[in-house]
């Protein structure tokens, strides 16, 4: 019986959103924005060199067609890309008002998002006074660090020691309708973090927010703070069953690998696995020769945005795609007749770009197991049908 694999490369956009001139970086409009391409052109021109040299060598992508989709979503070449396909490829555009992890993820699952999410001001305090109030009383304190826009890593830099001597909890949002929490995973505690986000998830998403995630850390003030991988996503729950549920319901097993069960609040979920993005390739080699017939594993890479894109990291970026080239080289190897492995993304994150949020881009699908066809420009929500039809089930209407 066919199974099928659906990874999402957390980030990895391809340019040419025809409503980018409506997203932001600040002041700054995402139009023109294309995170394959000028990572390409970065590598090409030398400027990307930070422990690697020449230009962007990601073989395996481009031979399911990575080039031919980034020329067709924004009429740009990326250096070094553009092979003849010997996959199955096209292009996804999002209708979904975000350029964030759950609108990308529950429209390629099937379901746009409904409504307008909820952000927070970027001003000297982003968060309602109720909210501030509602964290303390869980948490246990008077107050709380941060209460603004910023960085993760920044963020924890700047109010690491008095979180350490104080107790409170460091909070703070970007231009994602997310309400983080950052906190030492030893004076702190992990577990109370993860209650207290917990804790705060129905409150936030009442008001629409999408995800209260918890950003652990370790370290000390002389040494640095550095944040570990224990982080934890409390997502707000899909309006309508997804693919997942779909596949579920129809008696098949559902393998999440990533951050894929909290970004769908576990619905339509069998089994989990997580860890860094090189445990996460293990795990999805591991499912390709164990994963049951009939089932879907559903993939989700996040250092690529994680590590690299919002840290304006070119050369970073580089090599986790190179590093993911020669991975997925070997996954795809060991298919077995009648699988399929569809690669796509959620939104981009151009590490060239102004500020350090998510681009709005089109995102690739390359697809190994299915033969050579060129799909050509598709939605978000046709993912879902692609994956569903392969596995023999009937999407909703």
């Amino acid at each position: 019986m066919a199974r099928a694999f659906l990874v999402v490369m957390d980030s990895v956009g391809i340019g040419g959103a025809p409503d980018a001139h409506t997203f932001f970086n600040g002041d700054i409009p995402d139009e023109g924005a294309n995170t394959i391409c000028h990572i390409a052109r970065a590598c090409a021109q030398g400027t990307a060199l930070e422990a690697r040299l020449g230009p962007l060598m990601i073989p395996n992508l481009d031979r399911l067609g990575l080039g031919r989709a980034v020329q067709l979503a924004s009429g740009n070449l990326a250096l070094g890309l553009g092979q003849e396909p010997r996959g199955t490829w096209g292009v996804a555009t999002e209708v979904s008002r975000g350029k964030d992890t759950p609108s990308g993820h529950w429209e390629l699952a099937g379901v746009p998002v409904p409504w307008d999410w909820h952000y927070f001001p970027n001003a000297e305090r982003a968060f309602p006074e109720d909210l501030v109030a509602r964290t303390c009383e869980l948490a246990g304190t008077t107050g709380i660090l941060g209460n603004c826009h910023a960085s993760g890593t920044s963020i924890i830099r700047g109010f690491g020691e008095e979180h350490m001597r104080t107790g409170q909890p460091i909070c703070y949002t970007s231009a994602d309708s997310v309400f983080q929490i950052a906190a030492h995973e030893e004076t702190f505690g992990l577990e109370k973090l993860l209650a207290l986000c917990e804790a705060l998830a129905p409150t936030l998403h009442k008001m629409k927010v999408g995800r209260v995630i918890a950003r652990p850390f370790l370290g000390t003030e002389a040494e640095g703070y550095y944040r570990t991988s224990n982080r934890r996503d409390f997502a707000i729950s899909p309006p309508k069953p997804v693919l997942t549920n779909w596949v579920q319901d129809a008696g098949r097993r559902v393998y999440a690998v990533g951050k894929i069960g909290d970004i769908f609040s576990m619905e339509g979920i069998d089994e989990v696995r997580k860890g860094p993005d090189a445990t996460l390739m293990r795990h999805l080699g591991d499912l390709v020769e164990t994963a049951e017939d009939g089932s879907l594993t559903f993939a989700n890479f996040v250092e690529f945005d994680s590590l690299y894109g919002h840290r304006r990291d070119v050369s970073g970026y580089a090599r986790a795609l190179e590093w993911f080239d020669e991975e997925i080289g070997a996954v795809i190897d060991a298919l077995r007749s009648g699988d399929m492995l569809l690669l796509t993304a959620d939104h981009g994150n151009d590490p060239t770009w102004v500020g350090t949020d998510h681009t709005r881009e089109r995102v690739p699908v390359l697809i190994a197991g299915v033969g050579t066809q060129a799909l050509g420009q598709i939605g978000f929500t046709d993912v879902a049908e692609i994956v569903a039809r392969h596995l023999g089930i009937e999407p909703p209407s």
